[in-house]
């Protein structure tokens, strides 16, 4: 270290390093209660630098708000973070998610900042490029920040930082995707189109009974009574990107709670059909048969499907329709309307969807589609030839 003179105005603890730095010692009671104390040291360019920062640490200690300066980067935080508080209370998945957030996007665009000298504009400015550059959407930008904002509030909550430089940042706003469900005609084009697809049953479902594509992978055959015609929704497979692929397993459905829905008879025919399917493949699989869900829908040795390849047979459908706007869930918008247009009362449509309130429901589901409108126009014109 170069040797450190003292300054000439008498400062006492303010010295002036021969590289033509200021430094400035300030001392802190020992963490471990001995009564001895540790001298630090803080650099600047000026004198006045210095006092200024000396009398800050001098306040803050006083009235005990001072925070001893983090040695860690924040990607060493993170990596402490995760091994110390996430890993043990959380699910696997759960950690799985959170490391693979860190480690494809956090470290390595601001893992290298020093946790103490992390400021919000920094923070702000890698939200801004995920957005901008990284084509990244609102959605998964805010996940990101919710991961991050977690890290950052447990150093804030151990005294490695004085305050969570993430609590200031202005998140993008999540534009609420477009409802389009599909119109009568197009559902006949659609079933027409899935007819003899290895997914069709998959999708026939979900047109049909208005679920997610996450409770429908994860349907299982307990859940399906044939003699009073009804399913029970209380799980769904999950899918989770890790840095060494893709894990899946069941939880909880979105809201938590599990419901019971009427199936049409068309509906349980299908199900009779799969289950058939099944059987048939169960027997030509042998030893090599695995569904240890007892799902409904497995590839033909038994194993779960997966939520990318359902999806992209579906959109190669539906583009092939010249309907590629229209997304996997926009089946379920479209068993909402149409039951919506059968004359069925919102509660029951609530219930069906599993939203948690009527009110969600009136509020996803305000618009009306075409046959709705024509409807509603026809009976208006009734209305006013009977007042005219």
């Amino acid at each position: 270290m170069a040797r450190m003179k003292r300054n000439a105005n008498g400062s006492g603890s303010i010295y002036k390093r021969e590289d033509g730095r200021w430094e400035g010692k300030y001392s802190i009671p020992a963490a471990d209660g001995s009564g001895k104390y540790i001298r630090k040291s803080v650099y600047g360019k000026t004198q006045d630098e210095v006092r200024k920062k000396i009398t800050e640490i001098t306040a803050e200690i006083d009235d005990g708000t001072y925070v001893n300066p983090s040695q860690y980067k924040l990607s060493g935080w993170i990596d402490n973070w995760l091994e110390v508080y996430v890993k043990h209370s959380v699910q696997d998945f759960t950690y799985d998610s959170y490391s693979n957030i860190c480690h494809k996007y956090v470290i390595p665009a601001i893992g290298n900042i020093k946790l103490k000298e992390l400021k919000t504009s920094q923070i702000q400015k890698f939200y801004n490029d995920l957005l901008d550059n990284k084509g990244l959407s609102a959605k998964t930008v805010k996940n990101i920040h919710g991961v991050l904002h977690r890290a950052l509030e447990q150093a804030y909550l151990v005294g490695e930082i004085k305050q969570n430089p993430s609590d200031r940042c202005l998140l993008p706003k999540v534009q609420k995707p477009k409802i389009e469900p599909m119109e009568a005609d197009e559902v006949s084009e659609f079933l027409t189109a899935i007819k003899g697809h290895k997914y069709e049953n998959v999708y026939y479902l979900t047109l049909f009974a208005g679920l997610r594509q996450g409770e429908v992978l994860g349907l299982s055959w307990d859940c399906v009574d044939f003699e009073n015609s009804t399913i029970l929704i209380n799980k769904q497979l999950k899918r989770n990107n890790h840095h060494k692929g893709a894990v899946y397993h069941l939880d909880s459905t979105k809201s938590g709670k599990e419901r019971y829905i009427t199936i049409a008879p068309a509906v349980l025919e299908m199900l009779a059909k799969q289950r058939q399917w099944q059987e048939i493949c169960q027997k030509k699989a042998g030893s090599a048969w695995n569904n240890e869900w007892d799902l409904v829908f497995t590839n033909e040795l038994g194993q779960h499907l997966n939520h990318p390849t359902v999806y992209n047979n579906y959109k190669r459908i539906v583009k092939s329709l010249g309907l590629e706007n229209k997304r996997f869930h926009d089946l379920r918008h479209t068993f909402a309307v149409a039951s919506l247009e059968s004359g069925d009362d919102i509660k029951t449509v609530q219930d069906n969807l599993g939203h948690a309130t009527a009110s969600f429901t009136l509020d996803v589901y305000g618009h009306v589609s075409k046959e709705m409108k024509k409807r509603s126009a026809d009976n208006m014109q009734r209305y006013i030839d009977k007042v005219s």
